[in-house]
């Protein structure tokens, strides 16, 4: 028997592609994308289009696992085995067990969760699981580790996470790039890019890598790391001294112009162009065309605000529509996240009032709350109270993504320290694991699918029965709540309750789109105006800015109660070439820890058909200029070092990094002959907004490895 199943792609992509799953006699046979989803449009990104090798690797997590030997990667393949098969009864006994002694001795708050993107389908990313440590009363995560600095910056003038819809950037005439590797990793925006080029657009790139992007861009602009918020002022600067913004949307939609202005005056594109290393006659030429060459739009993406100061950049960046008034035009204003659309019930999904309660005793206070991005130092503190001594892993990998690798490591390798990991595959984290859960794929269980980068709705069908003995992230907390007697009737909900309990939400935007729909339908775009049916959505045409003043807040009182700076300044991050951190401390270089074009984070890195289409993993790109200073030739094993580790990789001399600037891409770490990866380099230090993780504000030293 063969069927065609509806589905979207969970993974941690502004896309979520409409997918179709062929399924004969049961099984997975073919996946592609659907022609019908108005975004993506039928075709699906290289790595998920190779996923039945995801569903059918040999090496599938297919049966809950035990630890029998020593923690840490296996030594070799002959070595003694450190895993034995239990039955899921074992293993959920023995995880309540645990969890029950260590709240006897410690209370609740010395269980840790710890999950972020592995799955962005809004029951299996965040439903059943936060009931379940709601109700345990364990410490609470906070889920900061890739967006939020920019997410705060955005809404810190806008006031929300909207902008424009990918279909709108075909009617643009002026695109930029900055930090965006649209064509490595938001592939389904490029097609509406190259109609737009195909009508005279131009498409500018700003990035510190020659990122797939920059290499197909009109016009390329290399920038230094972490200086985006000057590049910005240094635009506003040309801008409003040469008269070229929008005076009366500036008058009748923004607060602040006046002290904008004056802080523009301090950024001269001269002055400027020493922190960027953009001259300053390219920052006037680049403002001048923004300003005049429209409609103009802006797709920023994460990389600008994962540096120490990111916050601020995206911020900087997300005045510049405003200014110009490019938000009134079709093809016009600026895009970073989309999801604030959605406005789905979360708080029916997680049901946070379940806090309140700890084993069946009335709380007197929140939870604490530990931020995911230090996870090595909570691991590793001899203050805490009380001490962290059961971690939960799902939907993440930290012994990967985490930075201060080493630190992450040795706080797992605690021999006290109770780790149970729900995952597809063994990973770097499985490695320090005493209990493994065989988790399913998106094609084993039925989810509700939003998106960051487009405004449609999706119900993602569940195609086949789950391999081996995997349970979702909902069954399998919904069996854990069940064994720690949780009696609670939310425990037992079904998902397709769960989803109509998301769907039922105040926002107008969800009006009318029903679960029954969604599935008769398989995406519905959300109501933005009754009248205008499919017509483009401009959310900030007449202002309407959800943020305290009504406007956009080019001037912040909440930033200024927080002790930030209320307007937008620029200053250096400590581990940059201009950072006070960097000359004093002897790592002149400035590194990007990137993300592989062919991964998401760590998901896809374990698949051979997937790392086959990445071969500069292991490699150091650098400039000509810092190789030769150091001895170096392409081919050349290097050190990569600081203060807190160092990386053994291969030197590649092929012009992607400007000089003082070096690169390598994120890896798992027992794929490194030394066992760790680039994490080893980065720090826990947190971005100015947001509490984010600094990845791209990173000093090291490169020299030849010498054995």
């Amino acid at each position: 028997m063969k069927r065609v199943v509806h589905a979207a792609c969970p993974h941690d992509c502004p896309d979520a592609c409409g997918v179709l799953i062929t399924i004969e006699d049961g099984r997975a046979t073919r996946i592609q994308g659907d022609p019908e989803h108005p975004v993506t449009r039928g075709f699906l990104c290289a790595k998920v289009a190779k996923y039945l090798d995801r569903v059918y690797s040999p090496d599938r997590v297919l049966y809950p696992m035990r630890r029998v030997g020593p923690k840490g990667p296996a030594a070799d393949a002959s070595a003694t085995p450190l895993w034995e098969r239990i039955s899921w009864d074992e293993a959920l006994d023995e995880i309540a067990d645990r969890f029950r002694c260590i709240i006897r001795e410690y209370g609740p708050e010395a269980i840790l969760p710890y999950s972020y993107g592995g799955t962005l389908g809004a029951l299996n990313g965040a439903s059943m699981d936060r009931r379940f440590f709601h109700r345990l009363g364990a410490s609470q995560l906070e889920r900061s580790i890739c967006s939020s600095a920019g997410e705060e910056g955005l809404k810190s003038v806008i006031g929300i996470k909207l902008g424009t819809e990918p279909e709108q950037f075909a009617h643009s005439r002026y695109i930029i790039a900055w930090g965006s590797n649209i064509h490595g990793n938001n592939v389904h925006l490029w097609p509406f890019i190259e109609e737009a080029r195909r009508k005279g657009a131009k498409l500018v790139v700003i990035d510190p890598y020659r990122t797939r992007t920059a290499k197909l861009a009109d016009w390329y602009l290399p920038i230094n790391p972490g200086t985006d918020a000057a590049l910005a002022l240094g635009m506003m600067h040309v801008i409003i001294n040469e008269n070229l913004f929008d005076a009366d949307y500036v008058s009748r939609y923004t607060v602040g112009f006046e002290e904008l202005k004056a802080r523009a005056q301090e950024y001269p594109p001269e002055k400027v162009a020493c922190w960027t290393g953009i001259s300053a006659d390219d920052i006037r030429q680049l403002a001048r065309q923004y300003a005049t060459e429209r409609p103009a739009v802006i797709r920023v993406n994460y990389g600008i605000q994962r540096s120490e100061r990111g916050g601020m950049s995206m911020r900087a960046v997300t005045m510049l529509p405003c200014l110009i008034g490019s938000w009134k035009e079709i093809g016009g204003g600026l895009q970073l996240s989309l999801s604030g659309s959605f406005a789905l019930n979360k708080e029916a999904l997680e049901m946070p009032e379940l806090m309140r309660k700890s084993l069946g005793q009335e709380r007197e206070r929140a939870a604490r709350v530990v931020n995911m991005v230090q996870l090595g130092s909570v691991l590793n503190s001899t203050v805490m109270a009380p001490p962290v001594q059961a971690l939960f892993v799902y939907n993440s990998n930290p012994a990967a993504v985490c930075p201060d690798h080493n630190e992450v490591v040795r706080g797992l390798m605690r021999p006290d320290l109770f780790t149970v990991v729900h995952e597809q595959f063994f990973t770097d984290t499985t490695d320090y694991a005493d209990i493994v859960l065989p988790a399913t794929t998106f094609f084993e269980h039925k989810d509700l699918q939003a998106a960051y980068g487009h405004y449609y709705l999706q119900v993602s069908n569940q195609a086949m029965d789950p391999v081996g003995e995997c349970r979702s992230n909902v069954e399998t907390f919904r069996a854990l709540a069940e064994r720690m007697g949780f009696e609670e009737d939310c425990f037992r909900e079904t998902v397709d309750s769960m989803i109509d309990r998301a769907l039922d939400s105040p926002n107008p935007r969800l009006k009318g789109i029903t679960r029954d729909r969604l599935e008769r339908e398989h995406r519905i775009r959300l109501n933005f105006d009754a009248a205008a049916g499919t017509a483009p959505f401009l959310p900030f045409a007449r202002g309407n800015f959800p943020t305290p003043s009504g406007k956009a807040e080019f001037y912040s009182e909440a930033l200024k109660r927080q002790g930030l700076d209320p307007v937008v300044a620029f200053a250096p991050p400590d581990e940059s070439r201009n950072g006070s951190v960097s000359k004093a401390s002897g790592f002149p270089l400035e590194l990007l820890a990137r993300k592989p074009d062919n991964h998401l984070n760590s998901t896809f890195a374990n698949l051979a058909s997937v790392r086959e289409m990445e071969p500069l993993i292991g490699d150091l790109e650098m400039h000509a200029s810092d190789a030769k200073a150091r001895g170096v030739r392409d081919g050349d094993r290097v050190r990569a070092f600081n203060s807190r580790g160092e990386i053994v990789l291969q030197a590649r001399v092929d012009g992607s990094v400007a000089p003082g600037v070096v690169a390598a891409r994120l890896d798992w770490a027992r794929f490194s002959p030394g066992g760790g990866n680039i994490n080893v380099l980065t720090s826990e230090k947190l971005t100015d907004m947001g509490n984010a993780a600094t990845f791209y504000s990173v000093s090291v030293e490169v020299e030849l490895f010498r054995a």
